[in-house]
């Protein structure tokens, strides 16, 4: 055995082995138990980045693991493919998205293979191949024909400039996030998903799978159910005429009688009757148009309205309280329309202080008085006051008495809300799958039959910012005899919605899924970031049930455990600009001097010497130029080095701060995992292992090498934690280190110790495991070996040692039977030389003894 570790070498012979014989190829067996591993897929953006690098290590060392398990595992890797960065990157470099996405991941491809992920490359798909958007396509028809799709005219954020509809989360400042032109609230046509006709099983069903509750929260609250009180206010207008009642609902019904003005949405009906014939009116709905969408903005946004000269009758009182227009609501949420409590609403507090309207208190304080409403609003349930008939009531029995009373005058009805809004589909982008549908001449709209799909997307077109060319290209959308072919794309969640469950069966052409997605389905773990804690994880769950409802798939949830890993952080370093911004300079470029604690003191620029600000650890960014390469790590260390560091640094579910000194680490213990095998091997040839022979020492290292053992099988195979795993071997191998002896029956104990170090590190470190397992002359590759077995005898121990204590401090340790009574253990600990030192001459007023632990002897 070469006694120097050269990673390059392995890990080239290694992905040779694995590729020639197709190693993590999976296969339905319905004999085996299967596990179901995936990770997030990535966006083809050009190369990985750290944290890709982290989720998939930590999908590959379950699946290695859960392989030497015995179960039959399916690890695959795909694109998510479709979407804008691919329109801005081709915009700005002059070429083709589709060119520009399958050279990227071309190179992508090759960086996950060189870190050696166990994944079944024939498989392997993107979401812009035609192959698999044509089955989404085809699904969509369907549910079109279900009635589970509709078009309607729909208030969203537009982009005047890239000629599209943006996320809330893509405008800033109220302008677009790539053109930075100024964002307006514009009514299109757009298809959408009937997700809420699911939302009371998306909300039941989280309590069928193992994610972490915090997501579940998340998703609970992004769904949002309540149950509140629908109520009518009678409108009348200048000349008191009644209008069309408004409606509204609230989940405080107690507070009604607080009621002192209404609001509604600019894009309410009334508040488009009230502003004809008002100008100034009108310029206010106009504005209005250009503000924010989502819930966040509108709560920190200043509040804004104007008076409709409308007034709404109270359902209850009959008295008459003026009708606003307000920035602060929407037609998306609800009915458009809210009843302003100015008393025990702070955003409506907020609105009636700056108009000068009344606020007045329906809810007593807790000492039972008026609360105090000079600073905010009075937020909080209690006992209704200045409510007639109703004073006195807490909110539940206030709640059914008002709703009884509406319900009785024919002007309200309890109901179960759901803060969840159906899933808009469509995007006015190239970029993404066709939306398969065409309209006629006479205003049909028909979804496409089987033999009309797919709807490929051309590839070579010409993308500028002035809209998607597909709105350009008669060749595309004119389908002849006054028939017009759907120019809008598929929202790119919908290929990430059931991406997994096409892994299953990727090579079937002729259907979207066959049984084999029955025999892999649910995805046993998935692995990603929390901020896809709603969106993809929501929409993922309702495709799931809507493939289920049509006989796709016989589960009911996609993902039955989550794990959400953290973010790879490092420092950054900058100097201030003259126009008081900041130049980022990566931390590879910056020499630091730190403490003996390791903390930074000061740091330079390497190529100048000259001082750099310290800008504190954040999240790895091109933003703050902190990212760290993963192939120049790979070209350095090797692939097994940057996996080990990755894993040993922090557990998966927390942030993993980047360290040069970290990575170095891990660097030499693989060598020095090297260097004992080596050592190891040329220290003669083991005995039988015959336990009863043992001696006190090779029973201790027996002993360290299954607690090893049942450790790591706890930690990667229940807890995930695979810092404390590593840790537990880094133990074993220093044990190993010290163990001198040479004889057979040593040479046999340490040879069980070496072979539990190498399979246990084999799913983290699967390259110097493959060559280390062949070296300690196994035929059978290390991909294809068991886990070590767990011998409980071994763990037994004859004596245990006890830590003896006076008054608290530590004063001796102590060997004792493991079977000692108390009494025993007592007169041992008296009996030792430094306690009696400590205790003679002394009472003792107590002996306490904690069983396998210590002994606390009190004195006074």
């Amino acid at each position: 055995m070469d006694a120097q570790y050269k990673p390059f070498d392995i890990e080239r012979d290694a992905q040779h082995y694995w590729d020639k014989n197709q190693c993590f190829k999976a296969v339905e067996d319905a004999s085996r138990e299967k596990f179901y591993c995936l990770s997030m897929f990535p966006y083809p953006s050009g190369k990985l980045h750290m944290g890709h690098v982290r989720n998939y290590t930590i999908g590959d060392v379950v699946s290695r693991y859960q392989r030497m398990q015995g179960k039959n595992v399916l690890q695959p890797m795909g694109w998510d493919a479709f979407g804008m960065p691919a329109e801005n990157a081709a915009i700005k470099n002059q070429v083709p998205p589709a060119k520009w996405t399958y050279q990227n991941i071309d190179y992508m491809r090759d960086q996950l293979k060189a870190l050696g992920f166990a994944y079944d490359w024939s498989r392997e798909f993107a979401t812009c191949d035609s192959d698999y958007y044509r089955w989404e396509q085809w699904f969509f028809t369907k549910l079109v024909e279900k009635g589970l799709v509709y078009k309607k005219m729909s208030t969203v954020n537009w982009d005047p400039v890239d000629q599209t509809v943006l996320a809330n989360e893509q405008v800033i400042d109220g302008c677009g996030w790539r053109s930075g032109a100024p964002v307006e609230r514009k009514e299109i046509p757009l298809w959408f998903l009937k997700i809420t006709d699911y939302a009371e099983e998306l909300l039941a069903d989280l309590d069928k799978v193992d994610w972490p509750e915090q997501v579940k929260t998340m998703q609970r609250n992004w769904i949002g159910k309540s149950k509140g009180v629908e109520l009518a206010f009678d409108i009348a207008d200048h000349e008191d005429n009644t209008l069309e009642p408004l409606r509204v609902y609230t989940t405080r019904p107690d507070t009604l009688l607080g009621v002192t003005y209404v609001a509604v949405a600019a894009g309410h009906p009334l508040a488009k009757a009230a502003a004809e014939g008002q100008p100034e009116l009108a310029a206010f709905l106009e504005e209005c148009s250009h503000g924010g969408t989502s819930e966040a903005e509108l709560a920190t946004m200043e509040k804004k309205g104007m008076n409709t000269g409308y007034q709404a009758v109270h359902p209850l009182t009959g008295r008459r309280v003026p009708v606003y227009v307000a920035n602060f609501v929407l037609m998306e949420y609800g009915t458009g329309a809210v009843m302003a409590v100015p008393a025990h609403d702070q955003r409506d507090w907020e609105f009636a202080t700056k108009y000068a309207l009344p606020i007045e208190p329906v809810i007593a304080d807790a000492d039972g008085g008026a609360p105090d409403l000079s600073e905010g609003a009075h937020d909080d349930y209690g006992v209704l006051i200045n409510s007639g008939e109703f004073d006195g009531l807490d909110f539940q029995a206030a709640f059914d008495a008002i709703a009884a009373k509406l319900a009785e005058q024919g002007q309200g009805e309890v109901k179960t809300n759901f803060r969840l809004r159906d899933w808009g589909v469509a995007r006015q982008r190239y970029w993404g799958a066709p939306i398969p549908v065409k309209y006629g001449p006479e205003g049909q709209t028909v979804p496409l039959t089987d033999d009309e799909l797919p709807v490929e997307l051309p590839l070579e077109v010409t993308v500028d910012a002035s809209g998607s060319p597909l709105k350009k290209m008669p060749e595309f959308s004119d389908l002849g005899d006054g028939w017009i072919r759907e120019t809008d794309t598929f929202d790119t969640f919908m290929e990430s919605s059931w991406y997994y469950a096409r892994f299953c069966c990727a090579d079937n052409p002729e259907a979207m899924l066959d049984e084999r997605a029955n025999y892999w389905l649910p995805v046993d773990l998935y692995i990603g970031g929390i901020e896809h804690a709603i969106l993809h994880l929501l929409y993922a769950r309702f495709f799931h049930k809507l493939m289920r409802d049509f006989g796709l798939v016989v589960s009911d949830e996609p993902f039955q455990r989550l794990l959400t890993q953290g973010m790879v952080i490092a420092e950054t370093f900058y100097r201030p600009t003259e126009n008081g911004g900041k130049d980022w300079f990566n931390p590879a470029d910056v020499v630091v001097k730190r403490d003996d604690k390791g903390r930074p003191l000061s740091a330079v620029l390497e190529c100048d010497g000259a001082p750099v600000e310290m800008g504190g650890i954040e999240k790895m960014s091109k933003s703050k130029n902190n990212g760290v390469d993963p192939q120049a790590m790979i070209d350095r260390f090797g692939a097994d080095t940057v996996r080990l560091f990755m894993m040993f640094a922090a557990p998966p579910e927390q942030s993993l701060e980047w360290s040069d000194a970290g990575v170095e680490g891990a660097h030499r213990f693989l060598k020095r995992l090297w260097r004992l095998v080596a050592e190891h091997l040329t220290a003669g040839e083991p005995g039988e292992l015959e336990l009863n022979a043992l001696d006190d020492a090779q029973r201790e290292l027996r002993r360290k090498t299954h607690e090893t053992i049942k450790k790591a099988s706890d930690d990667i195979g229940r807890r995930t934690t695979f810092n404390t795993a590593i840790a537990a071997v880094m133990e074993l191998t220093n044990a190993l280190g010290k163990c001198e002896d040479e004889s057979p029956l040593g040479l046999a104990v340490a040879r069980e110790a070496v072979e539990a170090c190498v399979l246990l590190l084999a799913p983290i470190t699967p390259h110097v495991c493959h060559a280390l397992w062949a070296e300690l002359g196994h035929d059978d590759p290390a991909i294809d070996a068991t886990w070590p077995a767990l011998d409980e005898s071994a763990l037994t121990r004859d004596t245990i040692e006890l830590v003896v204590q006076v008054n608290g401090k530590l004063r001796a340790r102590l060997d004792v039977p493991a079977d000692a009574d108390k009494a025993a253990i007592e007169a041992q600990a008296m009996a030792a030389e430094n306690v009696q030192r400590h205790v003679g001459g002394k009472t003792v007023r107590k002996v306490i003894v904690v069983p396998g632990k210590l002994v606390n002897i009190v004195v006074g």
